[in-house]
């Protein structure tokens, strides 16, 4: 992510943009923050700040809800889930770089076991003396 869409992401959106982009009353938005589905920051006034990621989560709150008819506390179920399944995921690509990493040491370490230490040379004639 680049500097200014990190900046991007922290600057954050207020409820009534975030109300109107979604064509949500901001009740809801106050709701799901409420059970704890949206987590926004907060400005110095107190204003609650949606990043791009709360976003994100809400477009999954909203696609489970409005598409899928689950309500809040299954909401809460999948999005619980779906944290534990993307570290869990994290935590498999960093073993597997680890594991990588440790067959490339045994095989080079393998390799040069294998290696002659000596090269044999023919000796011709002239050579033996």
């Amino acid at each position: 992510m680049s500097a200014r869409a990190k900046k991007r992401a922290r600057a954050g959106y207020m409820i009534s943009a975030v109300a109107e982009l979604y064509k949500l009353h901001p009740q809801t938005l106050r709701l799901y923050e409420r059970v704890g589905l949206l987590k926004p920051s907060r400005s110095q006034g107190n204003t609650r700040l949606y990043t791009d990621s709360d976003l994100e989560r809400l477009d999954v709150i909203l696609t489970l809800a409005r598409d899928m008819g689950v309500n809040l506390a299954g909401i809460e179920i999948i999005l619980n889930m779906r944290e534990k399944l993307i570290e869990m995921e994290r935590q498999m690509g960093e073993f597997a770089q680890v594991v990588q990493q440790e067959l490339s040491r045994v095989a080079a370490s393998h390799e040069q076991k294998n290696t002659p230490r000596h090269a044999i040379v023919r000796a011709t004639p002239r050579a033996v003396r």
